[in-house]
Protein backbone atom coordinates (compact mmCIF):
# COMPACT_ATOMS: atom_id res chain seq x y z
CA UNK A 1 0.00 0.00 0.00
CA UNK A 2 1.52 3.83 -1.09
CA UNK A 3 4.19 4.06 -3.09
CA UNK A 4 7.65 2.84 -2.52
CA UNK A 5 8.41 6.32 -1.71
CA UNK A 6 5.89 6.97 1.28
CA UNK A 7 6.74 3.19 2.48
CA UNK A 8 10.37 3.89 2.84
CA UNK A 9 9.33 7.66 4.85
CA UNK A 10 6.85 6.24 6.98
CA UNK A 11 9.52 3.06 8.14
CA UNK A 12 12.16 6.07 9.28
CA UNK A 13 8.81 8.10 10.55
CA UNK A 14 8.38 4.69 12.62
CA UNK A 15 12.14 4.57 13.01
CA UNK A 16 12.56 7.96 14.70
CA UNK A 17 10.06 7.18 17.65
CA UNK A 18 10.69 3.40 18.17
CA UNK A 19 6.73 3.19 17.19
CA UNK A 20 4.74 0.40 16.82
CA UNK A 21 3.21 1.89 13.57
CA UNK A 22 3.11 4.66 11.29
CA UNK A 23 -0.13 5.74 9.57
CA UNK A 24 -0.93 8.06 6.54
CA UNK A 25 -4.52 9.03 6.16
CA UNK A 26 -5.38 10.61 3.00
CA UNK A 27 -8.63 11.81 1.66
CA UNK A 28 -10.43 9.20 -0.16
CA UNK A 29 -9.72 8.64 -4.29
CA UNK A 30 -13.52 7.94 -4.33
CA UNK A 31 -16.43 8.37 -1.38
CA UNK A 32 -16.20 10.04 1.96
CA UNK A 33 -13.66 10.12 4.40
CA UNK A 34 -10.21 9.46 4.93
CA UNK A 35 -8.31 6.31 3.77
CA UNK A 36 -4.65 4.55 4.74
CA UNK A 37 -2.10 6.07 1.85
CA UNK A 38 0.42 4.34 3.38
CA UNK A 39 2.04 2.41 6.99
CA UNK A 40 4.69 0.94 8.56
CA UNK A 41 4.28 -1.80 11.35
CA UNK A 42 5.56 -4.43 13.30
CA UNK A 43 2.61 -6.30 13.19
CA UNK A 44 -0.14 -7.19 10.87
CA UNK A 45 -3.06 -6.34 12.85
CA UNK A 46 -3.88 -3.19 10.33
CA UNK A 47 -6.99 -2.92 8.48
CA UNK A 48 -5.74 -1.49 5.04
CA UNK A 49 -9.49 -1.35 4.19
CA UNK A 50 -9.97 1.32 7.04
CA UNK A 51 -12.04 4.33 6.06
CA UNK A 52 -12.33 7.32 8.41
CA UNK A 53 -14.68 9.91 9.12
CA UNK A 54 -14.04 13.07 10.40
CA UNK A 55 -15.02 13.06 14.67
CA UNK A 56 -14.62 9.57 14.17
CA UNK A 57 -12.14 8.19 16.94
CA UNK A 58 -8.55 9.59 17.61
CA UNK A 59 -7.73 9.81 14.27
CA UNK A 60 -11.16 11.58 13.28
CA UNK A 61 -10.41 13.96 16.05
CA UNK A 62 -7.53 15.27 13.88
CA UNK A 63 -9.21 15.21 10.88
CA UNK A 64 -11.98 17.30 12.14
CA UNK A 65 -10.24 19.68 14.17
CA UNK A 66 -6.83 19.95 12.33
CA UNK A 67 -5.29 19.98 15.76
CA UNK A 68 -2.20 17.95 16.57
CA UNK A 69 -3.30 15.27 19.41
CA UNK A 70 -0.87 13.06 21.84
CA UNK A 71 -2.20 10.67 23.90
CA UNK A 72 0.43 8.99 26.26
CA UNK A 73 -2.01 6.42 28.07
CA UNK A 74 -4.15 5.40 26.00
CA UNK A 75 -7.30 4.12 27.41
CA UNK A 76 -9.84 2.00 24.36
CA UNK A 77 -12.52 2.63 26.65
CA UNK A 78 -13.06 6.23 26.19
CA UNK A 79 -11.65 6.41 22.93
CA UNK A 80 -10.27 4.02 19.80
CA UNK A 81 -8.07 4.68 16.59
CA UNK A 82 -9.90 2.86 14.00
CA UNK A 83 -7.26 1.22 12.03
CA UNK A 84 -6.72 -2.08 14.22
CA UNK A 85 -8.58 -5.09 14.93
CA UNK A 86 -9.94 -5.13 18.27
CA UNK A 87 -7.08 -7.24 19.71
CA UNK A 88 -4.51 -5.75 17.86
CA UNK A 89 -5.70 -2.19 18.89
CA UNK A 90 -5.94 -3.39 22.95
CA UNK A 91 -2.65 -4.11 22.96
CA UNK A 92 -1.86 -0.24 21.68
CA UNK A 93 -0.88 2.34 25.04
CA UNK A 94 0.40 5.50 23.30
CA UNK A 95 -0.95 7.90 20.52
CA UNK A 96 0.16 10.78 19.07
CA UNK A 97 -1.06 11.93 15.53
CA UNK A 98 -0.61 15.45 13.73
CA UNK A 99 -2.94 17.19 10.18
CA UNK A 100 -1.57 17.20 6.86
CA UNK A 101 -2.00 20.13 5.03
CA UNK A 102 -4.34 19.93 2.31
CA UNK A 103 -7.01 17.34 4.78
CA UNK A 104 -5.37 14.10 5.82
CA UNK A 105 -3.26 13.24 9.51
CA UNK A 106 0.32 11.37 10.20
CA UNK A 107 0.23 9.16 12.95
CA UNK A 108 2.30 6.74 15.42
CA UNK A 109 1.58 4.68 18.39
CA UNK A 110 3.02 2.69 20.42
CA UNK A 111 2.69 -0.38 22.82
CA UNK A 112 4.50 1.55 25.68
CA UNK A 113 2.83 3.84 27.93
CA UNK A 114 4.26 7.37 27.60
CA UNK A 115 6.77 6.86 24.53
CA UNK A 116 6.04 10.33 23.25
CA UNK A 117 7.14 13.61 24.08
CA UNK A 118 5.68 17.75 23.39
CA UNK A 119 9.17 17.58 21.50
CA UNK A 120 8.36 14.73 19.16
CA UNK A 121 4.84 15.99 18.48
CA UNK A 122 6.75 19.30 16.97
CA UNK A 123 9.24 17.20 15.08
CA UNK A 124 6.01 14.91 13.86
CA UNK A 125 4.12 17.91 12.74
CA UNK A 126 7.37 18.83 10.25
CA UNK A 127 7.52 15.28 9.11
CA UNK A 128 3.91 15.63 8.13
CA UNK A 129 4.34 18.61 6.53
CA UNK A 130 7.35 16.54 4.53
CA UNK A 131 4.54 13.47 3.98
CA UNK A 132 2.38 16.00 2.50
CA UNK A 133 5.68 17.59 -0.31
CA UNK A 134 6.31 13.89 -0.69
CA UNK A 135 2.93 13.09 -2.14
CA UNK A 136 2.40 16.46 -4.37
CA UNK A 137 5.25 15.71 -5.77
CA UNK A 138 4.28 11.71 -6.14
CA UNK A 139 1.01 13.13 -7.45
CA UNK A 140 2.08 15.47 -10.16
CA UNK A 141 4.91 12.50 -12.00
CA UNK A 142 1.63 10.02 -11.81
CA UNK A 143 -0.24 12.97 -13.15
CA UNK A 144 2.14 13.17 -15.82
CA UNK A 145 2.73 9.86 -16.64
CA UNK A 146 -1.49 9.52 -16.79
CA UNK A 147 -1.60 12.01 -19.45
CA UNK A 148 0.73 10.66 -21.29
CA UNK A 149 -0.44 7.27 -21.64
CA UNK A 150 -4.30 8.93 -22.52
CA UNK A 151 -2.70 11.09 -25.22
CA UNK A 152 -1.11 8.33 -26.66
CA UNK A 153 -4.33 5.77 -26.32
CA UNK A 154 -6.23 9.02 -28.40
CA UNK A 155 -3.15 8.84 -30.83
CA UNK A 156 -4.15 5.00 -31.60
CA UNK A 157 -7.87 5.59 -31.36
CA UNK A 158 -7.54 8.40 -34.23
CA UNK A 159 -5.67 5.76 -35.95
CA UNK A 160 -8.15 3.08 -35.76
CA UNK A 161 -9.79 4.73 -38.59
CA UNK A 162 -7.71 3.84 -41.41
CA UNK A 163 -6.87 0.57 -39.67
CA UNK A 164 -10.27 -0.71 -38.91
CA UNK A 165 -12.72 0.50 -41.00
CA UNK A 166 -14.85 -2.56 -40.80
CA UNK A 167 -17.07 -2.10 -37.18
CA UNK A 168 -16.60 -4.68 -35.35
CA UNK A 169 -12.68 -4.96 -35.32
CA UNK A 170 -12.83 -1.01 -35.02
CA UNK A 171 -15.02 -1.67 -31.93
CA UNK A 172 -12.98 -4.65 -30.26
CA UNK A 173 -9.86 -2.40 -30.65
CA UNK A 174 -11.10 0.61 -29.21
CA UNK A 175 -12.22 -1.44 -26.18
CA UNK A 176 -9.57 -2.87 -25.13
CA UNK A 177 -7.51 0.77 -25.78
CA UNK A 178 -10.35 1.74 -23.52
CA UNK A 179 -9.67 -0.94 -20.75
CA UNK A 180 -5.84 -0.68 -20.74
CA UNK A 181 -5.71 3.21 -20.55
CA UNK A 182 -8.28 3.50 -17.56
CA UNK A 183 -7.66 0.03 -15.76
CA UNK A 184 -11.51 -1.41 -16.17
CA UNK A 185 -11.81 -5.07 -16.53
CA UNK A 186 -15.08 -4.86 -18.74
CA UNK A 187 -15.80 -2.00 -21.44
CA UNK A 188 -18.73 -2.96 -24.02
CA UNK A 189 -21.19 -0.62 -25.70
CA UNK A 190 -25.01 -0.54 -25.60
CA UNK A 191 -26.47 0.06 -28.80
CA UNK A 192 -30.28 1.73 -29.42
CA UNK A 193 -31.87 -0.46 -31.72
CA UNK A 194 -33.49 1.47 -34.96
CA UNK A 195 -36.94 1.60 -33.47
CA UNK A 196 -35.45 3.18 -30.06
CA UNK A 197 -37.53 0.73 -28.06
CA UNK A 198 -34.77 -1.52 -27.33
CA UNK A 199 -30.82 -1.42 -26.71
CA UNK A 200 -28.52 -4.35 -27.17
CA UNK A 201 -24.59 -4.86 -26.04
CA UNK A 202 -21.58 -5.26 -28.10
CA UNK A 203 -18.68 -5.73 -27.65
CA UNK A 204 -19.11 -7.68 -24.06
CA UNK A 205 -15.97 -9.32 -23.24
CA UNK A 206 -16.23 -13.23 -22.14
CA UNK A 207 -16.86 -13.85 -18.47
CA UNK A 208 -18.59 -10.59 -18.06
CA UNK A 209 -22.05 -12.57 -17.03
CA UNK A 210 -22.30 -15.41 -14.42
CA UNK A 211 -22.01 -18.56 -16.89
CA UNK A 212 -25.69 -19.68 -15.86
CA UNK A 213 -26.47 -16.06 -17.43
CA UNK A 214 -27.32 -16.08 -20.68
CA UNK A 215 -25.89 -13.13 -22.64
CA UNK A 216 -29.43 -10.41 -22.71
CA UNK A 217 -30.51 -9.70 -26.29
CA UNK A 218 -32.96 -7.14 -26.63
CA UNK A 219 -32.95 -4.88 -23.04
CA UNK A 220 -36.03 -2.38 -23.08
CA UNK A 221 -34.16 0.80 -23.58
CA UNK A 222 -35.62 2.77 -20.01
CA UNK A 223 -33.91 -0.51 -18.13
CA UNK A 224 -31.03 0.04 -15.56
CA UNK A 225 -29.12 2.95 -15.58
CA UNK A 226 -28.16 2.36 -18.90
CA UNK A 227 -31.67 2.93 -19.82
CA UNK A 228 -31.62 6.41 -17.87
CA UNK A 229 -28.60 7.49 -19.93
CA UNK A 230 -30.26 6.37 -23.22
CA UNK A 231 -33.36 8.86 -21.73
CA UNK A 232 -31.31 11.59 -19.79
CA UNK A 233 -28.44 11.93 -21.86
CA UNK A 234 -26.24 12.49 -19.00
CA UNK A 235 -22.81 10.55 -18.32
CA UNK A 236 -23.38 8.37 -14.69
CA UNK A 237 -20.38 7.74 -12.51
CA UNK A 238 -20.58 5.17 -9.67
CA UNK A 239 -19.74 7.09 -6.48
CA UNK A 240 -21.03 10.30 -7.70
CA UNK A 241 -23.84 11.14 -5.86
CA UNK A 242 -24.98 14.01 -7.99
CA UNK A 243 -25.32 12.34 -11.34
CA UNK A 244 -25.78 8.42 -9.54
CA UNK A 245 -29.57 7.81 -9.49
CA UNK A 246 -29.57 5.41 -6.35
CA UNK A 247 -31.21 2.05 -6.45
CA UNK A 248 -30.56 1.16 -10.01
CA UNK A 249 -28.93 -1.77 -11.57
CA UNK A 250 -26.94 -1.70 -14.56
CA UNK A 251 -29.66 -3.25 -16.97
CA UNK A 252 -32.59 -3.78 -14.64
CA UNK A 253 -34.09 -5.59 -12.75
CA UNK A 254 -34.37 -8.91 -15.67
CA UNK A 255 -30.87 -8.74 -16.67
CA UNK A 256 -28.43 -9.82 -13.61
CA UNK A 257 -25.10 -8.23 -13.52
CA UNK A 258 -22.09 -9.00 -12.00
CA UNK A 259 -21.33 -7.15 -8.46
CA UNK A 260 -19.61 -3.95 -9.46
CA UNK A 261 -16.99 -1.62 -7.72
CA UNK A 262 -16.99 0.54 -10.02
CA UNK A 263 -18.40 2.05 -13.36
CA UNK A 264 -18.92 4.80 -15.95
CA UNK A 265 -21.45 5.05 -18.25
CA UNK A 266 -21.26 7.62 -21.38
CA UNK A 267 -23.52 9.10 -23.66
CA UNK A 268 -22.58 8.02 -27.59
CA UNK A 269 -25.00 10.78 -29.28
CA UNK A 270 -24.85 12.11 -32.99
CA UNK A 271 -28.04 13.24 -35.09
CA UNK A 272 -29.12 15.04 -31.84
CA UNK A 273 -29.73 11.42 -30.36
CA UNK A 274 -28.10 9.39 -27.78
CA UNK A 275 -27.63 6.45 -29.82
CA UNK A 276 -25.32 4.27 -27.88
CA UNK A 277 -24.01 4.03 -24.26
CA UNK A 278 -19.97 3.37 -23.56
CA UNK A 279 -19.98 1.38 -20.46
CA UNK A 280 -16.71 0.68 -18.48
CA UNK A 281 -16.81 -1.44 -14.78
CA UNK A 282 -15.22 -3.15 -13.02
CA UNK A 283 -15.39 -5.80 -9.35
CA UNK A 284 -12.99 -3.48 -7.45
CA UNK A 285 -12.77 0.23 -7.01
CA UNK A 286 -10.99 2.63 -9.93
CA UNK A 287 -10.72 5.94 -9.24
CA UNK A 288 -11.64 8.27 -12.17
CA UNK A 289 -9.21 11.12 -11.67
CA UNK A 290 -10.02 15.17 -14.10
CA UNK A 291 -7.44 13.48 -16.38
CA UNK A 292 -9.38 10.60 -16.72
CA UNK A 293 -12.64 11.88 -17.41
CA UNK A 294 -11.28 14.14 -20.22
CA UNK A 295 -9.58 11.53 -22.12
CA UNK A 296 -13.47 9.59 -21.96
CA UNK A 297 -15.37 12.54 -23.21
CA UNK A 298 -12.47 12.61 -25.75
CA UNK A 299 -13.00 9.30 -26.59
CA UNK A 300 -16.39 8.74 -26.67
CA UNK A 301 -16.49 12.14 -28.90
CA UNK A 302 -13.99 9.81 -31.26
CA UNK A 303 -16.59 6.85 -31.07
CA UNK A 304 -19.43 9.23 -32.09
CA UNK A 305 -17.68 10.40 -35.09
CA UNK A 306 -16.64 7.12 -36.52
CA UNK A 307 -20.53 6.15 -36.15
CA UNK A 308 -21.65 8.78 -37.38
CA UNK A 309 -19.55 8.41 -40.23
CA UNK A 310 -20.73 4.53 -40.95
CA UNK A 311 -24.12 6.40 -40.70
CA UNK A 312 -23.94 9.05 -43.62
CA UNK A 313 -22.24 6.20 -45.46
CA UNK A 314 -25.72 3.61 -44.85
CA UNK A 315 -27.64 6.52 -45.87
CA UNK A 316 -26.12 8.02 -49.03
CA UNK A 317 -25.75 3.75 -49.72
CA UNK A 318 -29.52 3.84 -49.60
CA UNK A 319 -29.84 6.64 -51.29
CA UNK A 320 -28.17 6.09 -54.25
CA UNK A 321 -29.73 4.73 -57.80
CA UNK A 322 -30.39 1.24 -57.64
CA UNK A 323 -30.38 0.52 -54.29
Amino acid sequence: MGTDSLIKFLNVVGSVYDAYSAVLFLPAVTGEGFCIAGKFSLGDGIDDATRIMPGQGLVGWILRNKQPLLINNFDQKRSHLGYYTPQDESQIKAFMGCPVQGGGALCVDSRRQYSFSDKDQKILDLLARLACDIQSNEFLIGQAVEESRFYRTLQHMLDLRTRSPRWSAYLGAFLELLAQATGFAHCFLAARDENGANYFLEGVPAGFFPSHVPHPGMVPIKSGLVGYVFNSGQAVFSGDRSCCPAGRSLFGKDVPAPDLGSFVLLPVVFGRKTRGVLTLCAPGVVGVTPAMRTFLGQATANLSLFLENLYLQSRLASLAPGS
